[in-house]
């Protein structure tokens, strides 16, 4: 088996990674910073590219494509806390963080773009 991690992966990305089309990409880059801690800049004439946690996502406006919304599956460390700064940030409330029975925590919220996150902490057994 050859490594997946060559030349044709740019450092430090992944095989796979979300790209956000939304009508108003400096708004959603600005809540992806404000309520998930993601590291970036907006920028006008490529794609932004923001980190969160150890993952990338790529934020574009429209124009060659269609807005598309998303749903993404986001891990955090305290599901609660994340959950209540995205409200702040402009998040509408589609489930209240709950137990699931597979073992997380999980919340969730669509952004003001028109996407769906679910927030969650994998909780550790015994705890």
């Amino acid at each position: 088996m050859t490594d997946a991690r060559n030349e044709s992966i740019p450092e430090g990305w992944g095989s796979v990674t979300p790209r956000l089309v939304v009508y108003d990409p400096a708004k959603l880059v600005d809540f992806l910073k404000e309520a998930f801690g993601a590291r970036g800049e907006f920028t006008a004439d490529s794609p932004s590219v923001m980190r969160i946690g150890d993952s990338i996502v790529m934020v574009s406006g429209v124009g060659p494509r269609d807005p598309m919304p998303a749903f993404l599956y986001l891990y955090v460390d305290d599901v609660d806390a994340t959950y209540q700064r995205a409200l702040e940030a402009g998040a509408a409330c589609l489930e209240e963080p709950a137990d699931m029975p597979y073992g997380d925590r999980r919340g969730m919220v669509r952004d003001p773009c028109g996407n769906d996150w679910q927030i969650a902490t994998h909780k550790v057994s015994g705890t």
